[in-house]
């Protein structure tokens, strides 16, 4: 994937790299479950700042529903 190649280029480090790659993990998932990621994401991270998120399993993106 020439594509994916070229993304990588902007991660400017290892751990850059990986850290990009965990989050377009998480965003093809929700993806691949019917969700919208960016509304996904922010719920999620509102729940987590809120301490919201109980148990742990709950805001994985096969087992989300929103909360509206």
């Amino acid at each position: 994937m020439s594509i994916g190649r070229k993304n990588w280029l902007f991660a400017h480090s290892d751990s850059g790299g990986e850290t990009l790659s965990r989050a377009m993990s998480l965003v093809e998932t929700a993806k691949m479950n019917g969700h919208d990621p960016q509304a996904w994401l922010a719920e999620i991270l509102d729940r987590i700042h809120n301490h919201m998120t109980n148990p742990l399993n709950e805001p994985l993106p096969w087992n989300w529903t929103p909360m509206n």
